[in-house]
């Protein structure tokens, strides 16, 4: 029999403590789950150990979670008796079928908000944006998709059919391969995602935002939490038919410059000298509107870092257009059309392929000698065909019209009260919808979960979505709650560099804690394992001390 044993323990106590510390088994329990005492895994205990997974950051599969706690002390972690065989496939997919019958949702969308509402991080804007995900692996149409096991407390007595597993526009340029979307609101100063849905691969961004905003509106009113509340999206919501629709809510979002009275707008900001100053490069005018019929502010925004992003990414495209222009010239020399008429018209076609170049070119007769061999002296050449000669010119009055609509958008929101609803206030808002956009980047990241989009049904896979968003949870509220605890501290902590600041990653924080392990050791005499955690040096004591609760219990801090 072994004598001493370890486990490695590193940053995965962190992530179980901020689970312990939020209540969220039992959060979980109440809502999924059975009473039989037999049943010795609980769905909070399991979707805690696929969260644990998860935030592991090692590239492990879900059907490879036992694997994964095979070399970590599953017990502090997830409690006494539990053990790493335990955690197997059906353990997990009982749990994710349990999610998927409750409501995918629902299910978050409950547990999110009381955890946002208790920890007071639920904020007064909401953010709303959308991604991909791809998927691997041949199911059924959706139409086949259709649940038909009855579980209490499911978001609808009716049938209901699980998302679509299909092609669609890919927003990761992949779009060859099958794919899921998921909307996903945000909030508070942590930016906690509080409610989510999986959505069909090919769904649109434009028929699904003011739906998932109606969505997520009804699910606050029915947890009564404050009305007063703005939801913040992008271009993608703005359309008669959306902001009809959600006129019942307070909303902010860019116009799309395909409509013509936002191009009106940004025109007239070129040739305004009493613009707004914001501040950081911004400036800008307040409008109204009453486009859809619904009273509104429109922000004019003139930024000075888009006008240099945007001018770059410009000249990069024309470099772009200039070199596929060339080569197609030059494909376009070795053609040979029968007559002037087929040539014009093939020209014609051809210059409207380039945005910011014009074509100049001219027609020539392609004349030869019938036969083979040397021509007779004298004997004129045939007529054969025409060719075209063409060369790609810079239209420098394109390229200054595109420009001058660069670094300048339009925003507008259903807050027609300018002291409710100032300048400064709409261009703040929706400036904080990066927040969603960095969630979508963390759920994406390579080492997060890779490739777990592979299961056995569309409803697990939308079972999972919500394990995820519940990682993107934790993450956010353990990161917020170490920063906070920084700056009521007036304390900091090394960076890459050694350098110290108040607010590094949470994702550096895990590094720092790498190489924490417990080794038991076996006492003879009372024939019991004893344990205890090595490798605490005094910046990962701070870090533990930092985050307070349960996580000081995990690693035996009293």
């Amino acid at each position: 029999m072994e004598q001493v044993r370890s486990f490695a323990l590193d940053h995965h106590g962190l992530v179980a403590g901020i689970c312990d510390d939020l209540g969220l088994i039992k959060k979980i329990n109440q809502r999924i789950g059975s009473q039989d005492c037999r049943r010795v895994i609980q769905p909070g205990i399991a979707i805690k150990a696929m969260i644990i997974n998860g935030l592991g950051f090692t590239s492990r599969q879900l059907y490879l979670t036992p694997q994964f706690f095979s070399s970590k002390p599953v017990e502090r972690l997830l409690g006494a008796g539990i053990t790493a065989e335990q955690l197997d496939d059906h353990t997990l997919g009982k749990a994710l079928d349990e999610i998927y019958s409750y409501g995918a949702t629902k299910f978050f969308g409950e547990i999110a908000l009381e955890i946002a509402k208790e920890q007071g991080l639920l904020g007064n804007t909401g953010k709303l944006d959308s991604t991909s995900f791809l998927v691997h692996g041949d199911y059924a149409r959706d139409e086949d998709n259709i649940d038909t096991t009855p579980a209490v407390g499911k978001e609808s007595d009716t049938l209901k059919k699980a998302i679509a597993i299909t092609n669609g526009y890919s927003k990761a340029h992949w779009p060859d391969l099958k794919q899921v979307m998921l909307s996903m609101f945000v909030s508070g100063a942590a930016s906690l995602p509080f409610w989510m849905q999986a959505q069909d691969g090919n769904s649109s961004d434009k028929a699904t935002f003011q739906q998932s905003l109606r969505a997520a509106s009804d699910l606050r009113k029915q947890l009564n939490t404050d009305d007063s509340f703005v939801w913040i999206a992008d271009s993608a919501l703005y359309s008669k038919e959306s902001i009809q629709a959600i006129d019942h809510c307070t909303w902010i979002t860019r116009v799309p410059e395909s409509i013509k009275e936002c191009k009106e707008a940004i025109e007239k900001e070129r040739v305004l000298d009493d613009l707004l100053d914001f501040g950081d490069g911004y400036t800008g005018y307040l409008t109204t509107s009453d486009y859809g019929g619904i009273p509104q502010q429109w922000l004019v925004v003139h930024s000075v870092a888009a006008l240099k992003r945007e001018t770059e990414t410009l000249e990069r495209q024309i470099i772009r257009e200039q070199e596929h222009a060339l080569k197609a010239c030059w494909h376009l020399k070795n053609m040979v059309f029968n007559c002037r008429c087929d040539a014009e018209k093939h020209l014609a076609d051809f210059a409207k392929d380039f945005k910011h170049h014009n074509i100049q070119a001219s027609i020539q007769e392609l004349r030869q000698h019938a036969g083979q061999g040397r021509s007779k002296k004298g004997l004129l050449a045939g007529l054969v065909g025409y060719t075209i000669e063409a060369v790609p010119l810079l239209d420098t009055v394109k390229k200054a019209r595109t420009l001058r609509r660069k670094g300048v958008f339009v925003l507008a929101t259903n807050e027609s009260d300018k002291t409710q609803m100032q300048a400064e206030i709409i261009l703040r808002n929706y400036k904080s919808q990066q927040s969603v956009e960095q969630g979508f980047r963390f759920l994406k990241e390579p080492q997060f979960m890779a490739d777990t989009l592979f299961l056995k049904s569309p409803e697990r896979i939308e079972a999972l979505m919500v394990v995820m968003c519940l990682c993107l949870l934790i993450y956010n509220f353990a990161q917020h709650k170490l920063r906070a605890a920084l700056e009521v501290q007036k304390a900091t902590l090394p960076n890459q560099k050694k350098k110290e600041i108040a607010n590094p990653t949470l994702k550096w924080v895990f590094q720092l804690m790498k190489g924490v392990a417990i080794v038991e050791i076996y006492d003879k005499a009372s024939q019991q394992w004893q344990s205890m955690v090595t490798n605490l040096h005094p910046i990962r004591q701070k870090i533990l001390k930092l985050f307070g609760g349960a996580t000081l219990k995990i690693y035996g801090i009293l």
